[in-house]
């Protein structure tokens, strides 16, 4: 889920043909026909193609397509989405292009400051006015917003979740931390490589739901790095004595101890679940927001939304084609329809309203997180951030380094990656 912005150095650009139909016989054609074709004609003519690209599950996009297409069957308008790998550079080249860009593009959230400084982007206030995505979880709105504007549309989100094995968790699973370690103590053996809860203890993104439960932060708004920054050094020195009970943290490593029946639980997102049904796991799934820290405050993992943005050249050429897209890609019944075909947890809230939403388990406790959880910082500064953060955690955790040293370390290596992309 961490993006990078790499040069393209080349790209195909792709041409659509276009082939017409004629009547056969001597050419002459009876007056009712003729008048039929030039009615369709001109429908063809007024038709309006919404291209939007994306870079995830062709799946989830045939549905969001299908569904948008047939709230927009009377209006003349067409959605067509287009997979394209390496969508940053792709936007890079073509975000500006009416010709051979596209006229939107449905991305991770944490890109959009990155599209925002290119320049490339209208503001949702340019097209639809708010009562349009009035009806989203408040996270997932707060996470299309830039310096105040509102650029995307989100239409579905995931969150990190507590995903245990029915058949191996004993009892209830705890509503505290630290009744969750007392477990963890209880039902760990690191020298048998069996353990009861595994999780990439030394990668940000993981550890974020203690960071800010703790009230911390990874970097704020104004692209400061909070390493250094003592609720987050709190939390890092809390995260440490989980760290020690659950293996060494790698995503293969802990994806694989929980598939194999070899951890009881783990903390992980729904990208996981496919696996975990190839592996036959009845599996059971927790809100992180249920656990609480030792000082009442939840867990609050970070989130990540998908939504839709809108191309400048979109807005100023097709506006009213644009509108009435993001209307339909807004509606409850999208969401719906991802909930039950895709497993998403909807942007909006009213899909909830629908019985097979709400009583999706996992799905439900989603929504729940999305109370705590923080969408990802959407700044470009982020994409450096990483990298100084995950070797601050493996220095504490793997290397057994003084915290306060190295927090002051990576603080000042991430302050100058930061002062480098001025």
């Amino acid at each position: 889920m961490k993006k990078r912005i790499a040069m393209l150095l080349c790209a195909a650009m792709a041409a659509s043909l276009f082939t017409g139909c004629s009547s056969g016989g001597n050419g002459a054609e009876p007056k009712e026909d003729a008048a039929e074709n030039e009615g369709s004609e001109e429908q063809a003519a007024e038709a309006e193609e919404i291209s939007i690209w994306h870079d995830g599950d062709e799946a989830i996009m045939d549905v969001i397509e299908s569904q948008v297409n047939e709230k927009l069957g009377g209006d003349g308008i067409t959605v067509k989405f287009e997979k394209k790998s390496g969508l940053t550079d792709q936007i890079k080249l073509y975000g500006s292009d009416g010709e051979s860009g596209p006229d939107m593009y449905m991305y991770a959230h944490d890109s959009l400051g990155t599209f925002v400084e290119m320049g490339v982007l209208s503001p949702l206030s340019d097209i639809v006015g708010e009562e349009v995505y009035a009806d989203m979880l408040p996270m997932t709105q707060e996470a299309g917003l830039y310096k105040g504007e509102q650029y995307l549309l989100p239409v579905y989100f995931e969150t990190l979740l507590f995903m245990y094995n029915k058949d191996l968790w004993e009892g209830e699973v705890p509503s505290t931390t630290e009744d969750l370690y007392t477990y963890m103590e209880a039902h760990t053996d690191t020298a048998a490589g069996t353990y009861a809860l595994v999780n990439q203890h030394s990668t940000a993104y993981n550890v974020s739901p203690f960071i800010h439960g703790f009230g911390g932060y990874i970097i704020d708004e104004d692209a400061a790095p909070g390493l250094a920054d003592e609720k987050t050094k709190e939390a890092i020195e809390y995260n440490k004595k989980f760290a020690a009970l659950q293996a060494d943290g790698d995503y293969n490593t802990v994806t694989t101890l929980f598939n194999e029946g070899k951890a009881a639980a783990i903390i992980g997102g729904p990208w996981l679940v496919p696996g975990i049904k190839d592996a036959g796991i009845d599996l059971g799934i927790q809100s992180l927001s249920d656990f609480a820290l030792p000082g009442g405050e939840s867990l609050a993992p970070y989130s990540g939304i998908q939504g839709i943005g809108v191309m400048k050249h979109a807005a100023e050429e097709k506006k009213d084609a644009a509108a009435k897209v993001l209307a339909a890609l807004a509606a409850p019944e999208v969401g719906i329809a991802l909930a039950e075909k895709a497993s998403c947890a909807p942007a909006n809230q009213k899909a909830y309203d629908e019985d097979s939403v709400s009583s999706d388990e996992m799905i439900a406790a989603m929504k729940r997180t999305a109370e705590t959880a923080k969408p990802m910082p959407n700044i470009p500064e982020m994409s450096v951030m990483w990298g100084p953060a995950e070797s601050l955690l493996a220095a504490v955790n793997k290397s057994g380094e003084d915290l306060d040293a190295a927090a002051e370390k990576y603080q000042a290596e991430a302050e100058t990656a930061i002062a480098d992309m001025q």
